[in-house]
């Protein structure tokens, strides 16, 4: 791996920095779909959606469940600021599971009072915890 293909990466949530390296590449879920960023990218601000990141370095790859937020990219930094983030091995599987399982109810019974956005967001985090948490 070549030191010039390099870049930083910060993830920063609320409460702590939850990432802070080098990467060769970037891979992360935006409200316009899914980017892959490199070094020399250019520069902009992108929205973030619940997805999984990955922050790969040479032969090294890091994924993660990333929820919500907003992406700085620079040539030779890009930083996310997210509203959460989580390693594989911190996801509670059996919390993913029943996140899902209500918000699969509250979206079959959906009645006058049902945030149907908040219930398919909350839904979408559940299935992004579930598939991160599988590749441990």
């Amino acid at each position: 791996m070549a030191e010039d293909q390099l870049f930083s990466v910060e993830i920063i949530c609320p409460d702590h920095m939850f990432f802070q390296g080098q990467a060769t590449m970037i891979e992360f879920n935006t409200s316009e779909g899914q980017v892959g960023i490199y070094k020399n990218h250019v520069p902009e601000t992108l929205i973030l959606s619940p997805g999984a990141v990955t922050i790969t370095s040479g032969q090294e790859k890091k994924v993660a469940a990333l929820h919500q937020g907003f992406a700085e990219v620079l040539k030779d930094k890009v930083t996310l600021l997210a509203q959460a983030a989580e390693w594989p091995e911190e996801i509670d599987i059996e919390r993913a599971e029943r996140a899902e399982e209500r918000a699969k109810e509250r979206l079959s019974q959906k009645g006058q009072n049902t945030d149907v956005l908040r219930a398919e967001l909350a839904l979408h985090r559940a299935l992004v915890r579930i598939d991160v948490s599988r590749q441990k």
